[in-house]
């Protein structure tokens, strides 16, 4: 796997509540020139899930808890996004100024829950996270394989990282490969054991495709082609969390 190909799908309408999102996905590469085939892998940004899912939030209908006023007037914050925030959490890891990293209900850890103002279709309107981004990726990959095409699947984010500046885009559902590829046995050429080394395959494809989707560019989707992907028809991102007893920041 000396060379990679990623393209994003170009030509999605705004996505609503119901949306056939891998019919329409399949329907775009299609129409740019880039038919999706065998092999590829398909990125699909947790946002536009969202939407179809109906996972969107008028911050009209939320209600503030007395926590959320108290901690959002202090720090200049919309009371009802904190809300929903902690709505989302299964519990607050670190509350440091204006920061609240959270674990959501999936067991993830991050900033705010994964909650999300940008893009959201409309003013006075955000965004949460799928309830079962694995499951989703499943039915996603089901429907291209009615449309023809063996494809894995796997749903985006855009995550921080300890001692690190910026954000990368990360895998938070996936289907159809083993989001893990180990070294652990094997050895390199001058005769050392992996004993260790595990690479998080699904996390790197989710990076690369950022590159050609961004965050202004209303591509959602991108297409990883020419990777060699260890096939998992019972693939879960629970692999990938690990246990807060191995976990150094939590």
């Amino acid at each position: 796997m000396a060379r990679l190909e990623v393209f994003g799908v170009e030509g999605l309408p705004e996505i609503t509540p119901g949306d056939d999102l891998a019919a329409m996905i399949h329907a775009a590469a299609a129409s740019q020139g880039d038919a999706l085939v065998d092999g590829d892998v398909v990125l699909v940004t947790s946002k536009i899930v969202s939407k179809a899912e109906g996972r969107i939030v008028e911050l009209v209908d939320v209600e503030p808890s007395e926590f959320a006023i108290r901690w959002s007037e202090k720090w200049e914050k919309d009371p009802r996004v904190t809300e929903v925030v902690l709505r989302e959490s299964k519990r607050i890891i670190r509350q440091i100024g204006p920061v609240l990293i959270t674990e959501t209900h999936h067991g993830f850890c991050c900033a705010n829950s994964g909650v999300d103002q940008s893009s959201s279709g409309g003013e006075g309107r955000i965004l949460t996270l799928p309830v079962d981004p694995d499951a989703t990726s499943r039915t996603h990959r089901s429907r291209f394989a009615e449309l023809g095409v063996d494809v894995a699947v796997i749903m985006t984010d855009t995550f921080g990282r300890p001692w690190r500046e910026g954000q990368t885009d990360v895998a938070i559902g996936i289907a159809g490969m083993n989001p893990l590829f180990s070294y652990i046995g094997q050895h390199d050429p001058h005769g050392h054991e992996f004993r260790v080394q595990e690479i998080c395959t699904a996390d790197e494809l989710a990076a690369a495709g950022e590159l050609v989707k961004g965050n202004t560019s209303r591509v959602p989707v991108a297409v990883v082609r020419g990777v060699d992907w260890e096939r998992d028809d019972e693939a879960t991102m629970s692999t990938v969390l690990r246990d807060a007893e191995r976990d150094l920041f939590r």
